[in-house]
Parts: C-alpha cells; structure tokens; sequence
C-alpha cells in the first residue's frame, strides 16, 4: 500500500534526524553555513540498486550528483531548451569548479538492456525512447565484438562500451573540453558489478576497465616516481 511505503520513509527520516543527523550535526551545520564543497561530479544511473554515495564510502558533500536512466551524456547542444544533465555538468565546472568527472556504469543495466528490445514509441515513453538513442553509438560497437552472440556478454560489453562514449560526449562541451586540455580537469569512466560490489576504472592507455583499486594504486605510484 502506498501509505505504508510513505510510513516506512517517515519512520526512516525519524532515525536519521535522531541518530545520524545528531551524530554528524556539526558536520551537517558547516555545509549549510559554509556552503558545498564537493570533491567530484558523478554521473550515475538513476538504477535504485546503485547508491554512489555507499559504494564509494562518501560523506556528505563529497559528491555532486546527477543520476539519468543510463548514466547517459548527451552531446554539447548551443541552444535554449531544457536540458538538465547538461545544466548539472555546466555548474559543476564552470561554478563550482571541480576537478574531476565520473561516468559511473553498472552491470544489469535495464537502459543497456532495452536497447536490444523492439519498444513501441508512444506518448507516454516519448522521451525515453529518445533518450535511448544515446546509447546506439555504443551498440553498434558491441554488436560488432565477439561477444554478439552471447547475450550476458553482449549486455556487460555493451554497458562498459557506453561508459567511454559518455566520456567521449562530455568533450563536446566548451567548459569541459577547455579544462581538459589545460590540465584542469580529469574524466573517470567506472563501472561498477553490483554481484561482486567491485568498481572498475577505464584505463584510456591500456583500453580496458581495470579494478578502481589498482588503477589508484597506479597513480600514486606514478605520482612519486615523478618526485
């Protein structure tokens, strides 16, 4: 029943007010007071199963959030319609002036998914059928891999491809692309397996998604050899 979902959330927010919210009070105050401060923009899957703040240990205020069916970035567009992925990313850099972008996929990703399934466009899926076209790019690339005729496969390939295209999407804008360039900002595309909670992170290097982990490893590791 409806009501009884919309109790269990009151009753949740009541535990949160009196037991999280009191344990991290001063923590919650100074974000208000001193506004946010946030570490990265991640672009997730609105999927409920994928929480980006559990599943990178994150704070709050850690994260600036967009979540969209598919993780998906559509392409720089100079003109004055709504668009709210594009408003989120623009204000993340050009305001908020973070350093660094996630494009975080998952496994059992049911946009992926639904680009393999014949979808009747009608007036009430209008725009996500559009919406999924964003993710064609990408299907094309898997359908031509040796993974085509294996569906698991073909689904989990196809997830990971859609990750660098979104990446690949996110140099169309001009705040991005610029910052990019002057070595200001810094793209991660992750995909996470909800079986075995690992994230892995695209190496543009190697071409292939290493375990987050190593990849981190990796870096410091470069970092001090630079030293």
């Amino acid at each position: 029943m409806p009501d009884q979902k919309i109790q269990e959330f009151a009753k949740g927010h009541e535990k949160f007010r009196s037991v999280k919210f009191k344990q991290n009070e001063s923590r919650f105050n100074s974000l208000y007071e001193d506004g946010q401060d946030p570490k990265a923009l991640f672009i997730g899957c609105s999927d409920s199963r994928v929480m980006p703040a559990m599943i990178t240990d994150s704070k709050p205020g850690d994260l600036f959030i967009i979540r969209n069916i598919g993780n998906f970035v559509a392409p720089y567009q100079p003109n004055d319609n709504y668009h709210a992925t594009a408003s989120a990313i623009e204000y993340a850099i050009s305001v908020l002036g973070l350093t660094d972008i996630i494009v975080c996929g998952h496994s059992d990703c049911g946009a992926i998914a639904a680009l393999y399934k014949d979808i009747p466009k009608t007036d009430e899926n209008i725009h996500t059928i559009k919406w999924l076209e964003l993710g064609e790019a990408p299907k094309k690339v898997a359908m031509m891999s040796e993974n085509k005729n294996d569906k698991e496969k073909l689904l989990r390939y196809t997830e990971k491809v859609s990750v660098i295209f979104q990446l690949e999407n996110l140099l169309t804008y001009p705040a991005v692309k610029r910052r990019v360039d002057e070595g200001k900002v810094f793209l991660h595309g992750w995909y996470y397996d909800m079986q075995s909670g690992i994230i892995e992170c695209y190496d543009d290097e190697a071409y292939e998604f290493r375990p987050l982990a190593q990849e981190a490893k990796d870096i410091l590791g470069k970092k001090k050899d630079k030293r």
